[in-house]
């Protein structure tokens, strides 16, 4: 079994969708807590989140020998990481049916990228 990363992508230049009523967004996390209850029983489900906007990050790095903070995303650029889950799947065809039901419930691109498997110690 390896684990995978399911990144949503977001892109503020995209077409946004009508704004939803209360009942409307009442069902869709109903619909996004059902995949991460299948998820969970089929013991994918590792971990999963939905972040803030990317003008919440703040970048912390070397500069000069020296540890430096500066607000905003890491790259500037039209997409950002919007959430992610960490599931276990057997193969990668298994990690793309579950990028597939994600991308189909969030309506946003998926990138499916395996973990480096480290060595037991």
């Amino acid at each position: 079994m390896a684990q995978y990363l399911l990144s949503i992508h977001a892109c503020p230049t995209d077409p946004q969708p009508a704004p939803m009523s209360d009942d409307e967004m009442g069902a869709h996390m109903q619909q996004i807590m059902g995949l991460q209850e299948d998820m969970h029983t089929a013991g994918a489900f590792v971990f999963g989140g939905r972040l803030h906007d990317p003008d919440t990050a703040t970048v912390v790095r070397m500069a000069d020998g020296n540890v430096a903070t500066t607000d905003g995303p890491f790259l500037e650029s039209k997409e950002h990481l919007g959430g992610f889950y960490i599931i276990d799947a057997d193969d990668l065809d298994a990690a793309l049916a579950w990028a597939a039901r994600v991308t189909e419930l969030m309506g946003k691109p998926i990138e499916v990228r395996p973990f480096v498997a480290e060595p037991q110690g």
